[in-house]
């Protein structure tokens, strides 16, 4: 006579993981409805026609048009302009913010001083206040020098909040490499400036990926500086929705078209870098030192 292996029992390790893991996919797809559903009903919104837009009850299935598109880029809108200034005033923002960054970073994670943590807390700190508290003095400054209504003024004033962001990130990058990584390079003939170059650089290329796209998309959002800085040459994707929203009446289809326009930029560059972006996201930096 034969019997039958039965399997064991889970334990009640094994059965705590089970629960864990089905607790973190449920809120892993909370998290996704919750993101996805408003930037879907979005995208569906700007290519309907205006009257389905505003229609009392939504309609999923429609022809789809392109009309709020073409109004923006070929009508009395003009989106071009708007989208110039802001991949101008966001890239060079955050190309600086990053390229400055990694120097200060870097000096402030290989400087041995007294005080160096509360240094590094002062200059995240910076990052801290809000823009409101900030908006006026920077305003009075640049009027003083010239600088409003122009690219170089709100690029300056994007890098005065991602800046301190940028080296207390990478800070934290640069001192996970040990010291010794430079020496090294230094006694097969490199110098202080080369071992950094082709040594520390390529090793915390996730930090500076991530670094650079999290000061784009700050910078890329902004509303506030663009509006107290900004001008009639220098305004931005965010003051272009907030015009199309009048005392007459808001252009539904337009406002989310445009908003389509805002996001997508962003979601590309986020899924081009992703792989540096979640390597340098997953190492601990985003804690600090």
């Amino acid at each position: 006579m034969t019997t039958s292996a039965t399997a064991p029992a889970a334990g009640p390790l094994e059965r705590g993981t089970r629960t864990s893991r089905t607790v973190v996919r449920v809120v892993i797809a909370i998290a996704l409805l919750w993101t996805l559903v408003p930037l879907g009903w979005m995208l569906l919104s700007s290519l309907k026609p205006t009257a389905a837009v505003t229609a009392a009850t939504p309609d999923v299935w429609f022809a789809p048009t392109l009309d709020n598109y073409r109004s923006l880029f070929t009508g009395a809108n003009n989106l071009w302009p708007y989208l110039r200034n802001s991949v101008l005033a966001a890239g060079l923002s955050a190309l600086l913010a990053t390229a400055l960054g990694a120097l200060a970073g870097y000096g402030l994670a290989r400087t041995r001083m007294r005080g160096k943590h509360h240094l590094s807390f002062w200059i995240i700190s910076t990052r801290m206040a809000p823009i409101a508290a900030v908006a006026l003095p920077i305003f009075l400054i640049f009027r003083s020098v010239g600088l409003i209504d122009t690219l170089p003024g709100l690029v300056l004033a994007y890098l005065s909040f991602n800046l301190p962001f940028a080296i207390w990130l990478l800070s934290a990058f640069f001192a996970e490499l040990p010291p010794s990584l430079e020496e090294s390079a230094q006694v097969a003939g490199c110098t202080h400036w080369q071992s950094f170059w082709y040594v520390i650089l390529p090793l915390t290329r996730p930090g500076l990926v991530t670094t650079f796209v999290l000061c784009l998309v700050f910078a890329w959002n902004d509303y506030a500086f663009a509006l107290v800085l900004g001008g009639p040459h220098t305004q931005t994707l965010p003051i272009a929705a907030s015009q199309l929203v009048t005392q007459t009446g808001i252009d539904w289809g337009q406002l989310t078209a445009i908003g389509t326009v805002v996001v997508v930029p962003m979601m590309l560059v986020g899924l081009a870098v992703r792989r540096w972006l979640v390597t340098g996201l997953t190492m601990g930096a985003v804690t600090g030192e």
